[in-house]
């Protein structure tokens, strides 16, 4: 399988002085999937712009035509099952089907307090995730859902008429640990890493690309109990919070170095950051486009 080069776009651009321009270049570049984070800010960008992701992704959709849209990742931390399914039908009907759902069970940062909540804990966070994508995936799927949880309930919540992929919008679970490993394997079309982050401040490449084997390997034991292969589950890596760092995107021969080493460990899809100036991002543009040009066909 060829591999997929997506990207993702930080919503932190007004829509009419970069925002719209940077989607549509997406597009025209080849880029599988442009992703957005669902934040209600992100750590150093938290004092500047920023902006929804859903609206963003709204008007993404109004402004391409191939390119697939999606968020990475939504968490529970600020959103609710309910008005979340709704709003993901209606844009899943707006870009006539490109809409993947990346999904996680949220952190500790801005997000977790934003509401006036006390920050959940890992395991909270684990336990309300556990409820938060099997009801989801039911809204989506169902014209009609009630539901009473311990963390969620639903009356009578109506989705009609349903997503326009069917039998729903793909899910892209963001997990590592073995709750959220068995929520992509029952729910998920696709899996999300971003390595492990305890190598990297200090790890290397290649005890980072030893990582990732491993929680392959976690994914696959998780899907084996569910009589699921493993094959039938895209493997997505967001690059930017390995070792590498943003080496990969110095050259187009760093990353299809990078890029071919995390094929042969089974990925199918690997994210790269739309480059922005003075940031933990920041990237030379020439080289970034020439990378969504060239490197795809070398990956083939």
């Amino acid at each position: 399988m060829s591999l997929r080069l997506s990207t993702v776009i930080l919503p932190y651009l007004r829509w009419h002085e970069g925002g719209r321009s940077a989607w549509t270049r997406a597009e025209q570049l080849g880029f599988h999937t442009g992703y957005t984070y669902d934040h209600l800010s992100w750590r150093t960008f938290r004092d500047g712009p920023w902006f929804g992701a859903l609206p963003t992704l709204t008007a993404a959709a109004t402004a391409t035509e191939r390119l697939r849209l999606g968020t990475l990742v939504t968490s529970p931390n600020f959103r609710h099952p309910v008005n979340l399914a709704k709003e993901l039908i209606s844009l899943d009907d707006i870009s006539g089907g490109r809409i993947t759902l990346g999904i996680g069970a949220g952190g500790t940062g801005f997000d977790a307090t934003a509401l006036g909540q006390d920050p959940w804990t890992s395991r909270e966070r684990a336990d309300r995730f556990a409820e938060f994508v099997p009801l989801l995936d039911r809204l989506l799927t169902e014209d009609s859902v009630s539901y009473e949880g311990d963390f969620y309930s639903a009356h009578e919540a109506r989705n009609i008429p349903g997503c326009v992929q069917r039998p729903r919008l793909p899910f892209a679970v963001a997990a590592t640990g073995p709750r959220g490993l068995k929520l992509t394997a029952r729910h998920g079309q696709a899996w999300v890493t971003t390595g492990d982050p305890k190598l990297f401040e200090n790890g290397t490449p290649e005890q980072s690309v030893g990582a990732l084997r491993g929680q392959i390997e976690k994914l696959t034991d998780a899907c084996v109990a569910l009589g699921r292969d493993v094959h039938t589950v895209d493997k997505v890596l967001l690059t930017g919070f390995t070792p590498d760092r943003g080496r990969p995107l110095e050259s187009l021969d760093a990353f299809v170095d990078f890029a071919g080493r995390h094929q042969e460990l089974g990925f199918t899809e690997i994210v790269i950051h739309w480059p922005i100036p003075d940031s933990d991002f920041a990237a030379d543009r020439k080289v970034f486009e020439r990378i969504a040009m060239e490197a795809p066909a070398q990956l083939r």
